[in-house]
């Protein structure tokens, strides 16, 4: 979306939070002439602004509606989906749990949704603090980017604590994000003794592949590109895997694997299922190309 723009409009652009979680992306888009703000009061007015994949809250629509801003869209729709389960849960006089990680930029967006109605939950021990009264009605959601297997234990908790726990009709979790953390145990099972993964620190679902590897006591490092390979951490390892986090570009995992194979690594893709998932372009984009 923010590439459409740049093409169509041109700049100035702004987009407010990192429009996804990938130094290459914003570094990329920022030396096309992009301009990352933090607060839309950073955006001058009558400009176009760009709301990240990660979401936002009520409370930010509405400074960009009084402020006259152009707006742009670019929520991802499975994080929109998450929204209007808080909205719909509130709604029906119920208590929301969120499930995610303090301070990121998807969780302050949901939690924005129904302020002093939403609890967030960090980890199984955060369950035994909670103070929702019993005979509560009680539902919760999920950040999108989470472990598929650390949110199964928290929710086993959470419904020894709240027996009628509502849950999502289908599991909050990206498809991208199961589906990767999937990958990363088939490629435990063919007996790695390393895992790569091609993302960035601020990348929630990238850190998480990492620590689905760790859990299954396989090392494992991040790292931006192959300027972050570090040859000699490799040594003795015999089975080298490499997986990437759901934003990062493509090019980056293939200028990895050419630069292990300069140094002498032969490389065999591992397929574990085909992604055909395809989301609309907003109206506003449409048509203009």
């Amino acid at each position: 979306m923010v590439d459409r723009l740049l093409r169509q409009q041109g700049t100035p652009l702004y987009v407010r939070k990192e429009i996804v979680h990938n130094k290459a992306v914003v570094e990329d888009f920022h030396s096309r002439g992009v301009v990352f703000v933090d607060e839309l009061h950073e955006v001058p007015d009558g400009q176009t602004v760009v709301f990240s994949a990660h979401g936002v809250s009520p409370e930010v629509r509405k400074e960009a509606k009084n402020r006259g801003l152009s707006v742009v869209d670019a929520t991802c729709p499975l994080v929109t989906k998450v929204h209007q389960e808080v909205i719909r849960h509130v709604e029906k006089g119920h208590e929301m749990i969120l499930i995610g990680h303090a301070g990121h930029d998807e969780v302050l967006g949901t939690m924005g949704e129904a302020p002093g109605r939403i609890t967030l939950v960090t980890s199984v021990k955060d369950v035994a603090s909670l103070t929702i009264a019993e005979g509560t009605a009680v539902a919760y959601s999920t950040q999108t980017t989470l472990s598929v297997d650390e949110t199964r234990d928290i929710v086993a908790a959470l419904k020894i604590r709240y027996p009628h726990l509502i849950e999502p009709e289908k599991s909050d979790i990206c498809y991208a994000t199961q589906n990767r953390q999937d990958g990363v145990k088939s490629l435990v099972e063919k007996g790695i003794g390393h895992l790569l993964v091609v993302g960035s620190q601020s990348s929630s679902n990238s850190r998480r592949l990492c620590e689905v590897a760790l859990n299954l006591d396989v090392p494992a490092t991040l790292i931006d590109g192959p300027e972050d390979l570090d040859q000699e951490a490799l040594q003795g390892v015999r089975i080298l895997g490499l997986t990437a986090g759901a934003s990062a570009p493509e090019h980056l995992v293939q200028a990895v694997v050419a630069t292990l194979s300069k140094v002498g690594w032969l490389s065999r893709e591992l397929v574990t299922l085909e992604e055909n998932v395809k989301f609309k372009l907003p109206s506003e984009l449409l048509g203009k190309e």
